[in-house]
């Protein structure tokens, strides 16, 4: 078997693997920009639990102050939002569940059943008291703690005394956090834009193609950006609780708050650029051509989408983006109009997504609408 033979009987063998080499590659950047992101978080957690540690034992002597780390821990978490609330529902949960198990154990000492009666006790206790997820379970894991390991009930108030060290150092920490969570909003942002001009430009060259199978591919990439959109819902509402919990952050406010309104236009602006994406996929696979100048209009409006997605990631307003959206909708009024449903409705589906886009840039719906000129004339 000659060498080219045998490289292109094991082309689809190497077409794998150099896909699967991709997705791993893909995999661990990811992996490690997540790892870059929590850097902070994971050393402040650990700091907190040293120093909690360390002021329960020497400053108020306490012998295995194994709640102060512990508390100061599970305060902090893993997320830099609502860390205020967080404090003081664990700080309930803990009190809830060190009193209870402390009365129960001083009457009726420890074991399987006092174990059960004491965690029924404290649940039921705390959700009188609040019903908030983070107290009940927390009443019902110190509870556990204290029935199981507290020879005699004074040392129950000393690991309640640990608890208000842990939260109290949780508190002084949650104020102390990096800018990063104030500018994930922005490239949360900037990351969907990104995506909305990569859809447009792979939908256009799948139509240009008349490509069935690359339309397809484009389709279900589209469908998987569900998640750009909750990162961005998730970053903006990470920002807003830094600002509510660190006063040292209020001058951001701002700038993280134009982020959080951009949540829903560019939810929107998604949502007409997979319809869009669908569209075009209908018209592939029914083997009909796009006009030259729908192509057109596609790549300008993924390129117009670049200036916004640049200027987000560059800390500038989206605004810059508005002029180039404004000539694509001079375009979609002057492109050939056809007698095919299938052509219309990605036409008709252009200017909707125009529309959303420009209100990410900052016009209101109606002004965005009007932003559109009638369309070109109906060929019969």
């Amino acid at each position: 078997m000659r060498v080219d033979d045998y490289l292109r009987s094991d082309a689809p063998v190497i077409e794998a693997l150099d896909r699967a080499w991709d997705r791993s590659r893909l995999s661990v950047r990811t992996r490690l920009g997540r790892l870059r992101s929590r850097v902070f978080l994971i050393v402040q957690c650990a700091v907190a639990a040293g120093v909690g540690w360390w002021l329960a034992t020497d400053v108020f002597k306490h012998p295995s102050p194994f709640f102060a780390p512990i508390v100061a821990v599970v305060c902090l978490g893993m997320s830099y939002g609502q860390r205020l609330r967080r404090v003081f529902e664990v700080a309930i949960g803990v009190a809830v569940g060190v009193f209870t198990a402390d009365v129960f154990v001083h009457f009726a000492g420890s074991g399987p059943w006092q174990i059960a009666v004491v965690v029924l006790a404290s649940m039921a206790l705390a959700t009188i008291l609040d019903g908030s997820r983070v107290i009940v379970t927390q009443a019902a894991v110190q509870s556990i703690v204290i029935a199981a390991l507290a020879a005699t009930p004074g040392q129950a108030l000393n690991r309640w005394t640990d608890a208000l060290i842990g939260g109290g150092i949780a508190i002084v920490a949650a104020t102390v956090v990096p800018q990063a969570p104030l500018r994930r909003p922005r490239v949360a942002a900037a990351q969907a834009v990104r995506k909305i001009s990569e859809l447009l430009r792979r939908a256009a060259a799948s139509a240009r193609d008349g490509d069935v199978e690359a339309a397809a591919e484009v389709l279900a990439s589209a469908r998987g950006t569900e998640s750009l959109l909750a990162e961005l819902r998730s970053a903006a509402d990470e920002g807003l609780s830094v600002l509510t919990s660190s006063p040292f952050k209020r001058h951001h406010a701002p700038g993280v708050r134009k982020m959080a309104d951009l949540v829903e236009p560019l939810d929107r602006a998604m949502r007409s650029t997979r319809v869009l994406v669908r569209r075009v996929t209908i018209a592939v696979g029914r083997g009909e051509q796009l006009p030259p100048g729908y192509e057109t209009v596609l790549l300008e409006l993924a390129s117009a989408t670049d200036v916004i997605g640049r200027a987000l990631s560059e800390n500038a307003s989206p605004e810059i983006g508005r002029p180039a959206l404004l000539e694509v909708a001079a375009a979609t009024g002057q492109v050939p109009r056809t007698p095919s449903l299938a052509t219309e409705t990605v036409l008709a589906q252009i200017r909707s997504t125009v529309v959303d886009l420009l209100q990410v840039t900052g016009l209101d719906v109606d002004a965005a609408i009007a932003a559109l000129p009638p369309e070109a004339p109906r060929r019969s």
